[in-house]
């Protein structure tokens, strides 16, 4: 979607993603190993009865989402950060996410160059459980860049 595309208070609901066990034990692995994201059988016996994804597995799948559904083809450049970030419940294997993303504010710099959004994101469970949130703010170039 392009900037122009984008309007206060506009919901978006992404495609289905399913979460893999082999995924998120692969992704743990290499970024966040600890024993409750890696070792299957521990963690059946750990506070949360089974393995779960980490968080920040959780907020990648989401930023895929936003990529591919939302943000590619755009003239998103970038964004300065998050306001909020809080994981919910924990993510599962076999749990299919989709993301909710909520247009918060819409506004375009006085140089009309750059366009900025501030949304809300919701990645919800195929029953509706809420599992993260966040808000974030991402820019949008308005103005071809000049040719050298």
């Amino acid at each position: 979607m392009r900037f122009s595309d984008l309007s206060k208070d506009q919901v978006i609901t992404t495609r289905a993603y399913t979460m893999t066990e082999a995924e998120i034990l692969a992704f743990a692995r290499q970024y966040d190993p600890q024993w409750f994201h890696v070792d299957a059988e521990r963690a059946r016996a750990g506070r949360w009865k089974g393995l779960i994804a980490s968080g920040w597995h959780t907020g990648a799948v989401a930023m895929r989402l936003a990529v591919e559904e939302i943000l590619e083809g755009s003239e998103a450049f970038g964004a300065p950060g998050l306001d909020h970030l809080r994981w919910l419940a924990p993510v599962r294997p076999g749990d299919v996410l989709r993301l909710r993303a909520r247009v918060v504010d819409k506004r375009v710099s006085a140089s009309a160059r750059t366009g900025a959004i501030d949304w809300y994101w919701t990645v919800v469970t195929a029953d509706d459980q809420p599992v993260l949130e966040l808000t974030a703010t991402t820019l949008f170039e308005l103005q071809p860049k000049p040719v050298d």
